[in-house]
């Protein structure tokens, strides 16, 4: 991709145009024209942005060096950071709930028939719920919103 700026704006371009109305000239087979001739006309590569899309995003362009480059912000959230942790505990509780219903028919079996639970089944679910009650503590004691978002569920 390469882009330029034209009036202030910076246009972008994901596709360079066939032709060119050029500084010196009109110009055919512009898009397939060396990187020397495309900067010289002031189309400029874009640098591919580093940046997690979870907490941050994408601002406006910039030259520099001859290379135009992403402005990355960290995103902001309306919501305040227990609005934010209700919403991860909430996520917790559906995938938890979803592990432990694989399981759940073992316990309805030994209540209508008293068929005991396989000790592996107790175990998968004890760790199931140790897992649940590990992420509850760790994302109540997150403190800053980009990491109640960044969280992932194990």
């Amino acid at each position: 991709m390469r882009a330029i700026e034209i009036n202030g704006e910076i246009k972008v371009f994901n596709k360079l145009p066939s032709t060119w109305n050029g500084k010196k000239h009109y110009m055919g087979g512009f898009g397939s024209s060396p990187a020397e001739v495309l900067e010289e006309e002031g189309f400029y590569e874009i640098a591919d942005p580093q940046y997690d899309p979870t907490i941050e995003e994408l601002g406006e362009l910039y030259l520099e060096d001859n290379k135009y480059y992403y402005e990355v912000k960290t995103k902001t959230w309306s919501e305040g950071l227990p609005h934010l942790k209700e919403s991860k505990l909430n996520q917790l509780d559906v995938t938890t709930y979803s592990k432990l219903k694989e399981t759940d028919w073992y316990y309805i079996r030994k209540i209508d028939r008293g068929i005991e639970v396989p000790q592996h089944v107790e175990d998968a679910r004890a760790i199931i719920l140790n897992n649940h009650n590990d992420q509850t503590m760790e994302i109540l004691s997150l403190t800053k919103k980009a990491d109640v978002v960044n969280y992932e569920l194990k």
